[in-house]
């Protein structure tokens, strides 16, 4: 799992931001931490707080380390600080936990593509310290064995390459960490359609998905669950597979020409349930709510807490949810310009299950600055 995430002059970060995952012991709401660490949160702030970035600069290590569907392109424009020097790169700190184990992975970067530096500490000990452009190229001997790690350049990782070229026995805790980041999974639930990051290569047809998957009525009660009652159906025309709406009248008509915003939305978010939710180690999920009404909302952070088996990231302007019955103190974090706060950790005051933590923080009670 991740324990702590950092990153320097990335995109608006001039400066470190640190988020932070340890787990306080709430006796309420327990299955929203697992091994000690936050596994459900929500991240709140205004517009243009770096959210979004959030995001983005977390699912930086999918573009060289996993060969996974990377981040649009447009999201990467600007990828270096624009006050910054050109010579300073962007920096980037992963630290992972599995069981009683840790792996640091930390590296620098001039461009999305432009690795300068990797280094990795396996439970305090380092293994890699290996500079692309300098005389420091360290990889410990007993994990590079007999690979030619002078033959690689700045474009392939060096961490990559040995996870590639090793058997998973011989470097079990990297293949670890490894194969927690082929298994994050980034999306956003606007009006953009499927655009996503990580877990999976290429895109796949929503419609197409929902047909293989067996799970119309699924998707259906799913629906009705939030408040929609569609009768559906597939037709199919040349071996491709439309969802329907079907009326009273019989009339057939495609379900994305009747889908509001908002239903579509909700259709995103059933596509990944069913299609990666049982396999993804780490999902985020930028403005999930943009299109939601607040009981849907709710309805979804429901539907994730129950999934324990990763850890979930939604951001959120919505304060409404800043609530004890939906998450806890620990698993909620105030956004402001160039840091990231748990509410446990900007108040003096000791949270308890009985607080209103959006009013509180409608108070000023949470002023992280």
């Amino acid at each position: 799992m991740l324990e702590r995430f950092k990153v320097e002059n990335f995109k608006g970060f001039e400066r470190w931001l640190v988020m932070d995952f340890t787990a306080r012991d709430y006796k309420f709401n327990e299955l929203l931490q697992r091994n000690g660490l936050v596994n459900k949160a929500i991240v709140y702030g205004k517009n243009g707080i770096g959210k979004s970035n959030l995001g983005i600069a977390i699912f930086d290590v999918v573009l060289h380390l996993t060969d996974k569907e990377r981040v649009p392109a447009n999201y990467l424009q600007n990828y270096r600080n624009l006050n910054s020097p050109d010579n300073k790169p962007v920096s980037f700190k992963y630290c992972f936990k599995f069981g009683n184990d840790r792996i640091v992975y930390e590296y620098q970067k001039l461009g999305s593509d432009f690795l300068v530096h990797e280094k990795v500490e396996q439970n305090g000990k380092t293994i890699i310290d290996y500079n692309f452009f300098g005389q420091k190229k360290f990889v410990d001997p007993q994990l590079l064995g007999s690979l030619r790690i002078d033959l690689i350049d700045n474009r392939l990782s060096v961490v990559k390459y040995i996870y590639r070229n090793k058997p998973k026995s011989e470097i079990p805790l990297l293949s670890e960490m490894v194969e927690f980041c082929e298994g994050m999974l980034w999306y956003r639930s606007l009006s953009e359609g499927n655009s996503y990051s990580g877990f999976t290569n290429g895109g796949s047809l929503l419609d197409e998905a929902l047909y293989s998957s067996g799970k119309l009525k699924d998707f259906e009660n799913f629906l009705r669950e939030n408040g929609l009652e569609y009768k559906l159906d597939f037709v199919s025309r040349n071996g491709i597979h439309q969802l329907v709406a079907v009326y009273g009248n019989g009339r057939k008509v495609p379900f994305a020409s009747v889908a509001s915003t908002g239903t579509n939305a909700l259709y995103l978010f059933f596509f990944w349930k069913i299609s990666a939710f049982d396999k993804i180690k780490f999902l985020f999920i930028d403005e999930f709510d943009a299109f939601l009404h607040y009981e849907s909302s709710e309805n979804l952070i429901e539907t994730l807490n129950k999934m324990t088996g990763f850890q979930s990231v939604l951001t959120t302007h919505n304060t409404d949810l800043m609530s004890n019955k939906l998450t806890r103190p620990d698993c909620c974090f105030v956004m402001t310009k160039g840091k990231i706060t748990a509410l446990c950790d900007a108040t003096d005051r000791e949270l308890r299950e009985g607080h209103n933590l959006e009013k509180l923080y409608k108070s000023g009670e949470f002023d992280a600055d």
